[in-house]
């Protein structure tokens, strides 16, 4: 059983060390931030619920553990191709221009009559579907 293997490895410290991952680099500080949250997992294991910690009580134990992330810089034109400081309605254009909406990138209206010719996605109703909740039908 896994939990009963866990709490045997975590009352050793040596067991505990040997059970974590080799390939990790192992400072000191990696080891006891990996054992303040192998601790916490013990106690959100614990047979009886009641003894187990809320989740506000594991949020304390584990923010000191998290490290500030911040995304990395990524140029504008990076980003999937899309440059972000063109302003919406100048991206609009040329989003248009090349699905063919608009001849160029000049300040021409956008003609919608592509889209007269949609049909909806949302099926038909099938025959002797009631119109509505109230129908005497009652279906």
């Amino acid at each position: 059983h896994l939990v009963t293997w866990f709490r045997r490895m975590l009352m050793s410290r040596e067991g505990f060390r040997k059970a974590i991952d080799p390939v990790l680099d192992m400072t000191d500080d990696t080891f006891q931030n990996i054992r303040t949250v192998a601790e916490l997992a013990g106690h959100c294991t614990s047979r009886e619920p009641f003894q187990r910690p809320d989740m506000g009580h594991a949020v304390n134990v584990l923010s000191p553990l998290v490290e500030q992330w911040k995304p990395a810089n990524t140029d504008a034109e990076d980003c999937y191709g899309i440059d972000l400081d063109v302003p919406l309605s100048q991206a609009l254009k040329r989003w248009q221009a090349v699905e063919g909406g608009v001849s160029s990138l000049g300040d021409e209206d956008y003609s919608l009559r592509s889209l007269d010719n949609t049909q909806t996605s949302i099926p038909n109703r099938p025959l002797g579907f009631a119109d509505s909740f109230q129908s005497a039908d009652c279906r």
